[in-house]
């Protein structure tokens, strides 16, 4: 039997040749320095090497619609199990995409709702009784006498297929003519279908004229109608509309939201309201979906938002006058109009007020006028075409008016992008944002439409259905039992990592990785395989302390399940939790790469050459400051913040200091640092064309030049961008090449030392130095282009050298030994000494963007914020720079930020990690809990004032490493 993974002769991306023996079923945790080759050994090796085999025992066919994954350099891998990789990217960005439809937990949803629900009327509020065949004659009887009408049979609804079988089947039974997709044909010259695409069919059952003789036939037709189509009927008027529905035909011929004919009714064996006439079809789980025509709102196709222009994008700033550029979109027309000022102008003479005038000085009315138009009462407009002036008399659209004809008229993409800039998702004004029809939202559990159960939180989901059997009956609560166990069970496994405060109707593209990460491994245990390898890359990012514990028991049992768990981890709790810990270093890059220490914590512990073991015996740390700031005396407020679920939040931080914003998973920190505060001031400072969310004011911006946004999002999403490009060392690397004698003496310009334009790159592979051969149903091949072998250039441009080396050489160095060979040019080698400074030294200067984790391309960004000259005014906001970071590398980067602050700079972090916040000056600590539970300020203060507040969960474990010192004194 297999007790072991053994990987022998690694040499993925930095790997030296490792060996290593990883034991099965455990949980192996693979530690060590930023870049020392930890995800190398984990994903592109171990991964990739399992995931390939198992693709490979799949047949051709079903191999070309795998992503597959080629053979990681390693000469061989034994005791692999299928393997299943949880990383940190994002699960979708599609906006249809929610927590509940990722678990799976939506699908079980509308299973319930469509088989113990019960159908309300939305007119009366009771419940839709079913109707017998004398109801529905008694209905048509009632019509007009005269009136022609054809009694259908919906045999099809909405589905693929060719039906060639069916039509045969319905000619023998004795029908002769069916409606095809709204058309009538005899069935022997029905057309053939397209089994590609969704039809509607109808068997046509009888034609009639409504008459006092024919209620006997219409009983007998109305039942084999019904027999026919399983308890459904149509009945569509020849001539006209159904009594009572004129509206609706003037309208567009479609009951509200319904999507029914108005010369149609509908009759149903099962649910009709026989007050109001509001029928619903059937009640089938597809009902329930709003990514299906069945029962998605036809207003905003199921989305439950649409955009529409915003007032205060298209006027961000209210202190501005018109003639100033207060009304953006048509201040920055391009090309410039004369026309949009002369229409203001006219505007101005018509109403009495100043272009002058600031707006928001403005009456309501006269802004409301220039943004919403006359309402149909003409004014005059003046307007001057050369030396000649004319009026014309007309109503006026207004600005909003006018931006919504342009974007309806304008079939150019770019005329849209830009117009979308002053556009803003904004809830279904027909479904409120429920995403669903009316017939959906009619049917109810527990009185509880479902679009109510996915607003709540996954905790109140939780006690909702758990509690839900007491409020069915007994045939209800057996047919719910088996549906609501697997509901549950997966809201369990999301409670248990942490993301109890999500709503199940959040959208997946608004997760943070850490976050998709987390709903994936719930899914897995969900799942309830064993034998498999899960490999996991920093599950615990964005987990408060308290919440992490709740994490390391469900990745402990993901092992009991019998799975071999490995996870790619920085978090101390972690490493002390797993069976068998793999430490990688020594360094970085190409000093990383080897096995500094291997076995469980006890041998891990006992290393001398592992800084990992240093830090957790408490030989190195990270040390607490002598003494906090108290700052420029001056302070940043936010009033009354209210986005997402903060809860009316007032908080200052002082400027010239490092403050931290803490608090549990959910409790609002993103809320308030990132879409209230940070929005609100780039708003302001930078002239951003962002919304902030809700808040009254931010005072004390004035004290500020700019504020910056340092994200983990990528530098680049192409592998032409690397380090070199995004900081500008590139171009400074170019001109310097340029500018050397042999350059000059062949007269090449900068431009011949680009590998994204013709001149100086090797054409055979267009400056990418591999070439991408196509091998249909295995992997893509990259091989090494054969004419500049992997250099990027062609031979003229590399021979122009400095100190022996080529551009192609200086791109494939690292950036310490690029800031040593180019320490004569300060333009560069301080760029690379940034890029040094936080600690990215073992990165290839033109390493591939693609290729850089998330806070890899964080520090990217931050070292290019460090290279330009300090003001000494500038806010830094950060979202958890940690992640991906172990404890020297955290130590690494505290010492540039505590630099920055020390330059009269301000700078906020989001973080987690405790050896972050012990080192702040401030501390807003937000909670006390996640979602609705979390969103108010619990403390505020030094790291010791909020460590003292017994109510913060920050604090209890914040106080530990603050307590091995006398407290600190304030400077």
């Amino acid at each position: 039997m297999l007790t072991h993974i053994s990987v022998r002769g690694a040499r993925e991306h930095n790997l030296k040749d490792v060996s290593v023996d990883i034991p099965r079923d455990t949980l192996t945790v693979i530690t060590g320095l930023s870049g020392s080759g930890k995800s190398s050994l984990a994903f592109d090796t171990i991964y990739a090497e399992g995931q390939r085999r198992y693709v490979e025992s799949l047949s051709a066919y079903a191999r070309q619609f795998l992503e597959l994954m080629q053979k990681p350099d390693v000469d061989h891998i034994e005791g692999l199990s299928p393997a299943i990789s949880i990383e940190q990217k994002t699960t979708s960005r599609n906006p249809r995409s929610t927590v509940a439809t990722v678990t799976e937990i939506y699908d079980y949803m509308r299973l319930l709702w469509a088989r113990v629900g019960v159908p309300y009327s939305p007119v009366t509020g009771l419940p839709i009784a079913a109707q017998t065949v004398s109801q529905m004659v008694d209905r048509v009887m009632a019509l007009p006498e005269g009136t022609r009408l054809y009694l259908l049979a919906p045999v099809v609804r909405g589905r693929k297929g060719e039906y060639r079988k069916e039509l045969a089947e319905w000619q023998k039974a004795g029908f002769t003519r069916v409606r095809i997709d709204g058309e009538i044909h005899e069935i022997d010259e029905a057309p053939a279908l397209d089994k590609k695409y969704k039809h509607d069919i109808e068997v046509v059952v009888d034609r009639l004229a409504v008459n006092p003789d024919i209620a006997t036939r219409l009983a007998d037709s109305f039942e084999t109608a019904l027999k026919l189509a399983e308890g459904l009927a149509y009945v569509d008027l020849a001539d006209g509309v159904v009594p009572g529905r004129e509206d609706e035909a003037a309208s567009g011929g479609q009951m509200k939201n319904a999507g029914v004919p108005a010369n149609r009714i509908v009759f149903s064996e099962k649910f009709a309201c026989p007050v109001s006439g509001f029928t619903i079809a059937e009640i089938e789980p597809r009902l329930f979906s709003f990514n299906a025509p069945q029962g998605a709102c036809p207003t905003c196709d199921g989305l439950g938002e649409k955009l529409i222009f915003d007032e205060d994008l298209v006027v961000p700033n209210h202190a501005l006058t018109i003639k100033k550029g207060a009304v953006v979109p048509w201040a920055k027309s391009n090309p410039p109009s004369p026309y949009y000022m002369q229409v203001l102008g006219s505007l101005a003479r018509e109403f009495g007020f100043s272009l002058d005038t600031p707006w928001s000085d403005l009456p309501e009315e006269i802004r409301q006028i220039i943004l919403h138009g006359t309402r149909g009462k003409p004014v005059t407009l003046t307007f001057i075409d050369g030396k000649k002036s004319y009026d014309v008399k007309k109503p006026f659209e207004g600005v909003i008016g006018n931006l919504n004809r342009r974007m309806l008229q304008t079939e150019s993409a770019w005329m849209k992008e830009e117009l979308g800039k002053y556009q803003s998702s904004q809830p279904c004004e027909v479904c409120g944002g429920a995403r669903l029809k009316p017939e959906a939202l009619a049917v109810k559990v527990a009185m509880q439409d479902i679009s109510h159960a996915t607003h709540l939180s996954v905790v109140d989901a939780l006690a909702f259905f758990t509690d839900l059997p007491a409020h069915l009956n007994d045939q209800q609560r057996a047919i719910a039992e088996r549906i609501l166990k697997e509901i549950v069970e997966r809201l369990g496994f999301l409670n248990n990592v942490g993301l109890d405060y999500l709503n199940l109707d959040r959208t997946s593209g608004t997760l943070s990785g850490g976050e998709s990460q987390r709903i994936r491994l719930a899914s897995q245990i969900g799942s309830g395989l064993s034998g498999v390898l899960y490999v996991l890359d920093e599950p615990s990012i964005g987990l408060h302390q308290r919440d992490n514990d709740m994490l390391l028991a469900t990745l402990r049992r993901l092992r009991d399940l019998g799975n071999t768990v490995l996870v790619v981890e920085h978090d101390e709790d972690a490493i002390r939790t797993a069976d068998y810990v793999i430490d990688m270093g020594p360094g970085a890059g190409v000093h990383g790469g080897s096995i500094v220490a291997q076995g469980t914590l006890k041998q891990l512990l006992k290393s001398k050459t592992s800084v990992t073991a240093d830090y957790l015996n408490g030989t190195r740390e990270v040390p607490v400051p002598a003494k906090r700031r108290k700052g420029s005396g001056k302070k940043l407020t936010v009033h009354n913040a209210t986005a997402n679920n903060l809860t009316g939040v007032t908080a200052s931080i002082p400027l010239g200091t490092f403050t931290c914003i803490t608090g549990v998973s959910g409790s609002g920190k993103s809320s308030f640092t990132i879409d209230t505060l940070y929005a609100a001031a780039a708003r302001h400072l930078n002239g951003a064309r962002i919304l902030a969310g809700k808040h009254d004011k931010v005072t004390g911006l004035q004290h500020l030049d700019k504020v910056i946004d340092i994200d983990q999002s990528p530098i680049g999403r192409t592998p032409r961008s690397n380090p070199a490009t995004y900081t500008g060392a590139f171009t400074q690397i170019r001109d310097w090449f340029a500018g050397l004698p042999e350059a000059q003496a062949r007269g090449y310009k900068p431009g011949r030392f680009s590998f994204n334009v013709k001149g100086g790159r090797c054409e055979a592979c267009q400056g990418d130095g591999l070439l991408k051969i196509e091998m249909h149903f295995l992997p893509d091949v990259y091989v090494t282009c054969d004419v500049c072998h992997g250099a990027r250039y062609n031979r003229e441009t590399l021979e122009v050298k400095f100190k022996g080396h080529s551009i192609a050489d200086v791109l494939d160095m690292t950036v310490e030994d690029a800031a040593e060979f180019f320490k004569a040019v300060p333009p560069i080698r301080d760029k690379m000494a940034m890029l040094v400074e936080v600690g990215l030294g073992y990165v290839k200067v033109g390493q591939q963007a693609t290729t850089l984790s998330g806070g890899e391309a964080q520090r990217v960004k931050l070292a290019k914020e460090l290279a330009r000259r300090a003001t000494g005014n500038t806010l830094y906001i950060l979202d958890e720079p940690t992640t991906g970071l172990h404890f020297e590398d955290v130590r690494k980067l505290l010492e540039v930020l505590h630099a920055l602050v020390e330059q009269g700079n301000t700078v906020v972090v989001i973080e987690h990690n405790l050896d972050v916040i012990k080192t702040a000056d401030w501390v807003l600590d937000l909670g006390p809990e996640g979602g609705v539970k979390g969103g108010e300020i619990v403390a505020e203060g030094t790291p010791e004032v909020v460590a003292a507040e017994p109510r913060s969960f920050t604090g209890k474990y914040l106080a530990p490493l603050l307590g091995k010192r006398e407290a600190v004194a304030a400077e």
